[in-house]
């Protein structure tokens, strides 16, 4: 399936034009989940942003037309458990979790931590299925990609990303799920989860050198060294794709769109520009929409040293998913003699 033009001829009055009709589409709006109400008290001087996502939402409001918010639906026990084991649920919800735990996650435990990274895990399904329905849909959060079954680290709690494709394997049927993560560090907990599932296909696009030290095995791993910069990387990435595409044909993909590859972040070295990025989130995206396959966005990371960066490759981000949503209903105008 593919998106479809917003009129299907353009230049009506063009000498020999032979017209019966102009079909105008008006194209569904974007559907956007966010959790950025769930505030987590963190102890002053916490490196984590927190604050980004509540920028993201308000700056998509104002920077991205035909844009629909939601708020995140919570994520149950059962639907956790698609990719966690019960111990660790319980431990997380009521607080149980040891010190050492907590330190791996690098958050406190608070109540609203668990709410929050339920909802992050809900936005990320929620988004998976707007995205079956019109092509495209963004969780303004989520990517919680170094969550293992029984743990979490690097700030993730839950791995949103491996619940949602199992959720969308008994619920909609979806035989096959890529899970394409451009976050600039691996998504080791990802690939772990789903180490041993054929049924999804776990790409890495990812510093070599950055965190995780010690790297899981995903389905395709490609380590980028320090600087790389925006024409080998999306090298890379085509690269990639292809392989992708010629080894499994998924029919939903999850896309961990980090912010973190930027030049100006301060945790990732691979040194893209904001131009590169938003290269590299058109290529995802073209590439799907050539085979009509769905996308379900997720933010993952970002930290920036001047926070607005991340913001702004975000909304890049947001706005390019905007332009594949899957069209909606036509209208029909008359021809000036009068002809329908």
């Amino acid at each position: 399936m593919r998106s479809l033009p917003k009129r299907t001829a353009e230049r009506a009055h063009m000498p020999h034009a032979k017209l019966d009709a102009l079909i105008f589409i008006s194209p569904r709006s974007l559907k956007a989940f966010y959790s950025d109400h769930f505030v987590l008290p963190l102890p002053a001087g916490h490196r984590f942003p927190m604050q980004k996502y509540r920028l993201i939402r308000e700056g998509a409001q104002a920077a991205v037309p035909d844009i629909e918010f939601h708020e995140a639906p919570r994520t149950t026990d059962g639907v956790l458990a698609l990719a966690h084991h019960p111990h660790y649920i319980q431990s997380v919800s009521t607080g149980t979790l040891s010190p050492a735990e907590q330190r791996a996650i690098g958050f406190p435990w608070t109540p609203e931590m668990t709410e929050r990274s339920r909802r992050s895990a809900g936005a990320t399904i929620a988004a998976c299925r707007a995205a079956m329905e019109q092509g495209a849909a963004v969780n303004l959060a989520g990517g919680t990609h170094h969550a293992y079954a029984d743990h979490g680290e690097g700030f993730c709690v839950f791995n949103d990303a491996a619940i949602a494709a199992r959720l969308m394997q008994a619920e909609r049927h979806v035989k096959r799920v890529a899970i394409v993560d451009l976050d600039v560090h691996q998504g080791n907990g990802t690939a772990s989860i789903l180490a041993n599932d054929d049924s999804v296909f776990t790409l890495s696009l990812h510093g070599e050198r950055n965190y995780p030290f010690n790297k899981e095995t995903s389905d395709l791993d490609v380590a980028l060294p320090d600087g790389t910069g925006d024409a080998a990387y999306l090298t890379a990435l085509a690269d990639a794709l292809t392989e992708l595409f010629s080894r499994f044909m998924p029919q939903l993909i999850i896309y961990l769109a980090g912010a973190d590859p930027h030049e100006g972040d301060r945790l990732g070295r691979l040194k893209l520009t904001l131009d590169g990025l938003a290269a590299r989130d058109r290529m995802v995206f073209e590439q799907a929409r050539q085979r009509g396959i769905p996308v379900a966005v997720t933010m993952a990371g970002g930290y920036g040293k001047n926070i607005q960066d991340t913001v702004a490759v975000h909304l890049h981000t947001i706005a390019i998913a905007a332009h594949h949503v899957w069209g909606g209903q036509t209208t029909t105008s008359t021809r000036a003699d009068g002809a329908a």
